[in-house]
């Protein structure tokens, strides 16, 4: 039987579930949108039953595709790991092959890595930085920082850290333009928007907060909208208009007063950055003080304080 398993076919079914689409898989998989519906319906054939429920665009596993989905990424990211441990000679460097969003690696992780490489200088951190989700089984990645719900079956998953969401903005931005106040002040000012992938649950975006908050947002000035979030935090803090912070990326800017809040008000946003990689990853060291090292520079990030609210 485990001769006879359709291998291409199962890890070409796996990246159409992570990835929620025959044509992101294929652009991952570098082979056409056909190739990659053959295949899946190949391994269909091959079981007897449907895996995935095609429509609207998207492509969405039922409970069997999950469940097999979830097993073959367990055993891909085992096979990896294997692969990865035979390639490493001993007295060899050990690089940490890391994948996350770019905007969190320009805003929070580059930032703090200098901190690990004067402590371990015998692991160097390489980072892929890509809007999708790493493949452990192909990609040069031992571990992700992933940012959502923390649905990520066959791997292990714990929690890094939460996120809160408000309106941040430059203090020059209040000194030379109108007063923020209030919500209604919003409207002679420019709206900075995050375009958040879509990836399940409520995004924290201007609509999640005023919805939370109890608020209606005005029609404001203009608008900008960015695809990554460092472009975002960036254009706030150059005085460009008025951001909705997400707190990991902004809390270095408001703890140096780059960035200041003109409401009170902290959002718990729906999602979570999650430490992600194979089971198998956390058996060697050089995973493991890594891992370590990312919660102890998450407990020791800056609280956000009333100093950090605008001066009316």
């Amino acid at each position: 039987m485990k001769a006879n398993l359709p291998f291409a076919a199962l890890r070409t079914f796996e990246s159409v579930v992570r990835l929620e689409g025959f044509g992101r898989a294929a652009e991952e998989l570098g082979v056409t949108q056909s190739a990659v519906s053959q295949h899946v319906r190949t391994l269909e054939d091959w079981l007897g039953r449907r895996l995935v429920i095609r429509g609207g665009g998207r492509a969405t596993a039922n409970e069997d595709g999950l469940m097999l989905a979830a097993a073959v990424a367990a055993g891909f990211g085992e096979v990896a790991q294997a692969c990865n441990a035979l390639r490493v000679q001993p007295g060899e460097s050990l690089t940490i092959g890391i994948s996350c969003l770019p905007g969190f690696a320009f805003i929070w992780l580059m930032p703090r890595l200098i901190d690990f490489d004067q402590r371990y200088p015998d692991f160097p951190v390489s980072i892929l930085t890509s809007g999708t989700l790493a493949n452990f089984a192909t990609d040069e990645v031992d571990v992700a920082i992933r940012y959502g719900l923390g649905n990520y079956p066959g791997l292990h998953v714990e929690p890094l850290m939460t996120e809160r969401v408000f309106p941040v903005c430059a203090p020059r931005l209040l000194e030379k333009g109108p007063p923020i106040r209030t919500v209604e002040d919003l409207a002679g000012h420019t709206l900075l928007y995050d375009e958040v992938a879509e990836i399940g649950g409520r995004p924290p975006t201007w609509q999640y907060w005023a919805e939370e908050t109890g608020r209606t947002l005005p029609r404001p000035q203009r608008t900008r909208r960015f695809g990554q979030s460092n472009m975002v935090v960036q254009a706030a803090t150059n005085g460009y208009g008025v951001a909705l912070g997400r707190e990991p990326l902004v809390i270095d800017a408001l703890s140096d007063g780059r960035l200041v809040r003109p409401f009170p008000e902290l959002v718990q946003s729906q999602f979570s950055y999650w430490f992600v990689c194979p089971p198998a990853a956390l058996r060697t060291e050089r995973i493991r003080v890594f891992r370590d090292w990312l919660h102890h520079e998450v407990e020791r990030q800056p609280a956000i304080t009333d100093a950090s609210l605008a001066v009316a």
